[in-house]
């Protein structure tokens, strides 16, 4: 049996991330990337797909031209918060972000609940137990997230490799928090 690999890639930041708002289908912020700059990270017998966005598409052009845009992939649906600033939902709908929260199921923005989003992610990642081969994928950080969640629950200790020389970066604000480092993209820019 051939195994199925998988490499998620968070898009490149946007504005919106550097000013704490929710998603629009904005731009990278430095798109000063070429096209198929990144290619040579990852082997040409990949299977390069992404998410409709533009930051998404953008971010995928680096690793190759031939990016196969994945509906699955796309962004949660923020409803009426797209482009809204996390501070200015503290101050005018408190209770709103707080249910959204602490609470899955919720979509008090008339958008997509986390619940949905997983759901969503876990079928899309059913689909590609069958496709053999490795496949980087583009996407967005809630949907990298929602594919942690599926992939740690339960048994977690056993579904976690550790590579030698492997780094993992955690932070505590309040609780711990797992960070995932960035390609270094500063030798591709000059």
């Amino acid at each position: 049996m051939q195994a199925t690999r998988l490499t998620l890639i968070c898009h490149a930041r946007t504005v919106a991330q550097k000013l704490a708002r929710f998603p629009t289908n904005e731009p990278v912020e430095n798109a000063g990337l070429a096209a198929d700059s990144l290619s040579a990270r990852f082997g040409a017998a990949r299977r390069l797909l992404c998410g409709p966005e533009l930051r998404s598409r953008q971010t995928a052009a680096w690793f190759g031209v031939d990016a196969q845009v994945d509906a699955a992939l796309r962004d949660c649906d923020w409803g009426r918060w797209h482009g809204c600033a996390i501070k200015a939902l503290q101050q005018q709908e408190p209770e709103a972000l707080q249910v959204w929260l602490d609470d899955p199921h919720a979509a008090p923005h008339g958008g997509e609940s986390l619940t949905q989003l997983s759901a969503r992610v876990v079928a899309w990642l059913t689909t590609l137990q069958a496709a053999p081969g490795h496949v980087v994928a583009v996407t967005h950080p809630f949907v990298i997230r929602a594919v942690l969640m599926h992939v740690l629950q339960g048994a977690a200790l056993h579904s976690i490799d550790v590579e030698p020389l492997a780094a993992v970066e955690l932070s505590f604000v309040g609780r711990w928090r797992l960070r995932l480092s960035a390609i270094d993209c500063e030798g591709a820019l000059s």
